[in-house]
């Protein structure tokens, strides 16, 4: 079974960094697209960035320029380096993998299988 365990959340001001990291257990990153969605209150999951592949990577045009997705295979772990954060950024934030015959990403979060349980990201203005 797979699990993922996401750290790294808190509260920062407008303008800060955080990263955030995805430990991954129970399967390895082959044929895997790795996600990092996130959910503000009364809004809809919303798509940030993938992973996927060789270290092929797609973002949202929201966080991008500002947001870098990673991985580390060796550990298993997925990283989401997020830089000159604004209060708009302020979510759950939850990891997503999924496991095709291509291992392609997708933006929809219904077609990732297995969820972390999310991080609090809090942006002060």
């Amino acid at each position: 079974q797979v699990q993922l365990v996401e750290s790294g959340g808190g509260l920062v001001q407008a303008g800060g960094s955080l990263r955030l990291s995805c430990a991954a257990s129970g399967r390895t990153f082959s044929r895997s697209a790795m996600a990092w969605f996130r959910q503000a209150p009364g809004k809809e999951r919303e798509f940030v960035s993938a992973i996927w592949g060789g270290g092929s990577t797609y973002y949202a045009d929201s966080v991008k320029g500002r947001f870098t997705i990673s991985r580390d295979s060796a550990k298993n772990t997925v990283y989401l380096q997020m830089n000159s954060l604004k209060p708009e950024d302020t979510a759950v934030y939850s990891c997503a993998a999924r496991w095709t015959y291509s291992g392609s990403y997708s933006t929809n979060w219904y077609e990732y299988t297995s969820w972390g349980q999310g991080t609090q990201v809090t942006v002060s203005s």
